[in-house]
């Protein structure tokens, strides 16, 4: 099997339904050389039956990358597997932590929780189909009136021993019953120290942590604590260079990051301009690029304002950052 080795798990970018796609998995790789990024969740029909280029392709700068996967029929994801390793992805995770209305009405995502033994023949199949790529799965410590302690145990004993070695654990339960998908990402409590317990009980497995975790120094407050990865989500999205541009650098130990925001905006300019993608769809993940800082709210208003536009191109951020530096402290 392959592997990706313990330095390029240890600091990764959650999959976000409708944010993470192939343009803004680009973008944060521009903020950084280190971090392991995911794709959104895929459904496996969607893999068999749709438009497998739009759904999987991605760029090669984007290494290391990975696809998540959604479902509950080993056969349906032995087959998206199998293609999704085609398409050379270092990584296919199952996602078992989605609590949203779309994850519930198809019986997979954090509903399968309550199922470990259904899990583990889904990774048993996906294994198979991969070709050696690593089979990951990312979970909630239990769903609604689990308790947790045991839920999450039993959880890994039956997925692990049909062959998973590396977990990414959300350390909040999933209250499908009463809380939205927005509120359960925040209302029910994070239990840091059950997932800690449990990764100290299974050394033989990679656990990463995630959920609430939203600054570089937590990040290395839960590697430092014994964590082997930590996984950050909204904070990458919406403060993009505060989170990613010192990962490198703090959480890997390479030398400092040459360049600022404005090689990345250049960087984007020419990818934008060499896969003919609409600004659109690129410029609305840089929206929060400057955020923190003088000027961010003239980047923002302008792309906002003009990526839209019948003559909106690659030009467009290059204008829109120059709007920023108008601000009086860039003068």
């Amino acid at each position: 099997m392959r592997t990706l080795t313990p330095d390029k798990t240890r600091f990764s970018v959650a999959p976000m339904m409708d944010w993470t796609d192939r343009h803004c998995r680009v973008f944060h790789r521009m903020l950084s050389k280190r971090a392991l990024l995911y794709t959104e969740m895929v459904t496996a029909p969607a893999v068999i039956f749709g438009d497998k280029e739009r759904l999987l392709g991605f760029s090669d700068v984007e290494h290391p990358v990975a696809l998540q996967l959604g479902g509950s029929d080993p056969v349906q994801l032995a087959e998206a597997t199998r293609i999704g390793a085609g398409f050379g992805y270092d990584e296919i995770n199952l996602n078992v932590g989605c609590p949203s209305d779309r994850v519930q009405s198809g019986a997979f995502g954090a509903c399968l929780m309550r199922d470990p033994g259904l899990v583990a023949r889904c990774v048993e199949a996906m294994i198979a189909a991969s070709d050696g790529v690593e089979i990951t799965v990312k979970c909630r410590i239990g769903v609604d009136d689990q308790v947790p302690a045991q839920a999450l145990r039993d959880f890994l004993a039956q997925v692990s021993g049909a062959g998973v070695r590396r977990f990414t654990v959300h350390a909040r339960m999933a209250w499908l019953e009463g809380l939205s998908p927005k509120e359960n990402r925040t209302i029910p409590p994070l239990d840091y120290a059950l997932v800690a317990a449990v990764r100290d009980e299974k050394p033989q497995l990679h656990i990463s942590l995630n959920g609430g975790i939203g600054t570089l120094d937590e990040a290395a407050a839960h590697l430092d604590g014994g964590f082997e990865g930590v996984m950050i989500g909204r904070a990458a999205y919406h403060e993009p260079w505060a989170t990613l541009s010192q990962v490198d650098e703090r959480l890997f130990g390479d030398a400092p990051r040459a360049g600022g925001e404005a090689d990345v905006i250049e960087a984007m300019i020419e990818y934008t301009a060499s896969r003919g993608a609409p600004v659109k769809t690129v410029g609305r993940h840089m929206l929060g690029l400057f955020n923190g800082k003088p000027g961010a709210k003239a980047w923002r208003r302008y792309l906002s304002e003009h990526m839209h536009l019948p003559d909106a191109g690659p030009h467009t951020l290059r204008d829109a950052y120059q709007q920023m530096a108008r601000h009086p402290v860039y003068a």
